[in-house]
């Protein structure tokens, strides 16, 4: 009994502790707002280093020894809180957030139906599964490499394109990324797509035949124990399982086989020798539709940016502690070394909040204001 009146008297401690700190939290960010408009009228940046690090040792030195570190971890969140508040006041709006507010009000209210799209490969390549999920009446133009299919859409001659972005085992397709940057498009849909690899052969042809495979370097990569499992057999990478299935159906020789859909096999007059091939099972791959222009649907739920960060300790903490002061979902975070920088590194974030959140444009106002490196890839929803 004593010890619940203990624990009770103690957490009475703390509730007057925290009443305490919250009206000192609240003067802070008052007396921080007053700040923001002295930098605004003299024309000041919002970010001073060396007040900062005088803020953190100082408090760090009111503190005991062995909680030291934990008052920096504390103020350095209390200082990010007080930045975002200023930049808020100073900064309005942000020249993005104007964008896609404007987008939002004058885009089409129905996603559209009939249109012409690009995609890499040829007939029965995922991605044309993909466009044929996302939309109800696509005109199909086929390209032989991704780069064919973001010019066709930056030039006009198609209107979307569509691309694999992701696959649950081989994580992220950088080249698509790279590319969304290099030419300035933009998601305007997802879809998550279940892939099961065949194995495809002439008719007549037996397993054990099989001298050579053809296929996609990301299939051959998710069939890898299957085709170490043929003992001997040479691996020809072409730019598209549907190709490979095509080369195969054209191949004058009658010892090769293609890692394709099953789909190719009636498209392509081949027999399924084996199905469902890939390392795992439960195999999906995330396609996106891109477009010249920003346009964002209603339902957009989902955002991806990418943008990369200072080379310094707590520069990606600072960066997510946004995302927490906001309360926004994070459904993917990855990083990826820069080619041309020593330890540096660019980070990929789908966001998980509606286009219509106020806690969205907030956290892109701030992270735009802070980041030069701040690259904004659209909004979205994905088909399911």
């Amino acid at each position: 009994m004593s010890i619940n009146l203990d624990i009770k008297d103690l957490r009475q401690q703390i509730n007057e502790i925290d009443k305490e700190l919250t009206e000192l939290f609240n003067k802070r960010m008052n007396v921080s707002l007053e700040v923001a408009k002295y930098k605004l009228e003299n024309n000041m940046p919002i970010l001073d280093k060396s007040r900062e690090r005088d803020v953190l040792e100082r408090t760090a030195s009111f503190s005991e020894p062995d909680i030291q570190n934990y008052s920096r971890i504390l103020y350095a969140d209390i200082l990010n809180l007080s930045r975002s508040y200023q930049h808020k006041i100073i900064s309005g709006n942000s020249e993005l957030t104007s964008k896609i507010r404007k987008t939002v009000e004058e885009n089409p209210k129905l996603f559209p139906e009939k249109v012409n799209v690009a995609c890499q490969g040829v007939e029965g390549a995922y991605s044309q599964h993909a466009c044929d999920r996302i939309f109800r009446y696509p005109i199909i133009t086929y390209y032989e490499k991704w780069r064919g299919v973001f010019e066709a859409v930056v030039s006009g001659k198609c209107d979307y394109g569509i691309l694999p972005i992701e696959n649950s085992t081989a994580g992220s397709v950088n080249k698509v990324y790279d590319l969304l940057k290099q030419y300035n498009c933009y998601i305007v849909r997802s879809i998550r797509l279940k892939i099961d690899h065949s194995l495809l052969a002439k008719r007549g042809t037996d397993l054990s035949g099989i001298k050579e495979i053809f296929s996609h370097e990301q299939a051959i990569n998710q069939c890898s124990d299957f085709i170490a499992s043929l003992k001997g057999v040479k691996v020809t990478i072409v730019k598209n399982t549907a190709a490979a299935a095509k080369m195969v159906a054209e191949c004058e020789r009658n010892d090769v086989a293609a890692i394709a859909s099953s789909d190719c096999a009636e498209l392509y007059s081949l027999d399924e020798l084996q199905c469902a091939v890939q390392n795992v099972k439960n195999n999906y791959t995330r396609f996106i539709c891109i477009s010249k222009d920003l346009q964002i649907f209603p339902g957009a739920d989902r955002s991806s940016i990418m943008m990369t960060t200072l080379h310094k300790p707590g520069a990606l903490y600072s960066v997510l502690s946004k995302f927490n002061a906001h309360s926004i979902n994070l459904r993917k975070l990855e990083s990826r070394p820069l080619p041309e920088k020593d330890f540096e590194f660019m980070f990929y974030f789908d966001i998980e909040a509606s286009v219509y959140s106020p806690d969205l444009y907030n956290l892109f106002d701030e992270l735009y204001a802070e980041n030069c490196n701040f690259t904004y890839f659209g909004s979205y929803s994905e088909v399911i």
